[in-house]
């Protein structure tokens, strides 16, 4: 890691956002890790749908269960 990197992580700890130096890099090490499981789900679905789609008495079915649940909101609260 370059200086100015080490100086950025020290804020972080002088400010209290992470105990330590080992923390910030374990925290970013965690996220970025999330967010590529995160990606590989989602590629992962697309594909699954573009291999196998959904059929229309399938969407009928998820339109209509749309429907419903928007039909019980209790809209007068917002």
């Amino acid at each position: 890691m370059d200086d100015e990197l080490l100086v950025q992580i020290d804020e972080l700890v002088e400010c209290g956002e992470v105990e330590s130096r080992s923390q910030a890099v374990r925290s970013a090490l965690e996220k970025m890790l999330d967010e590529r499981r995160g990606k590989l789900v989602a590629e992962a679905t697309i594909e699954a749908y573009c291999r196998i789609p959904q059929t229309e008495d399938e969407l009928r079915w998820a339109d209509a269960g749309a429907r419903e649940m928007i039909a019980e909101e209790p809209w007068e609260r917002w």
